[in-house]
């Protein structure tokens, strides 16, 4: 987790377009960034009610993963860890962000702390947060509480 750049959405599709590539597996490869994950995980909430992200994400994203020439294993791909706790901030990240257009709640994320690719680093040490137990399951935080989340 390195500090990049922040690329901001540029609409309301560019948000929905992510969300639907990932939903239907048609995303490029080198579109699924950092900004992208928070991007449809925040589509997801605001604008698909049967998706519940906790539940549905975790196939979701290793399906897609796959359907474009990636591996979930212990070291790559879908990490459950991180995966969820995303869908916890950027969940809490909505509750204070009520008002707006979809990408203007996106791009305020993603300018926000709750945003940074190294958030989680805040609530988790590096080795725990990389490890093969993370990325395959949920793994408490060591660090700070959720509840700072």
């Amino acid at each position: 987790m390195t500090d990049h750049p922040i690329r901001l959405f540029a609409s309301d599709e560019a948000v929905r377009h992510v969300t639907r590539g990932l939903l239907d597996r048609s995303l490029p490869r080198p579109e699924w960034t950092h900004e992208a994950h928070l991007a449809a995980c925040t589509c997801l909430l605001l604008e698909y009610p049967d998706f519940v992200p906790l539940r549905d994400l975790p196939g979701t994203i290793a399906g897609y993963n796959v359907a474009v020439g990636g591996v979930n294993d212990e070291t790559q791909g879908y990490h459950e860890t991180i995966t969820r706790f995303y869908v916890l901030a950027v969940a809490a990240h909505l509750e204070a962000d009520i008002a707006g257009s979809l990408v203007g709640r996106v791009n305020r994320l993603l300018a926000s702390e709750r945003g940074r690719r190294d958030y989680p680093l805040r609530f988790w040490s590096r080795d725990r947060l990389f490890s093969r137990a993370a990325r395959r399951g949920w793994v408490e935080p060591d660090l700070r509480p959720l509840a700072e989340c």
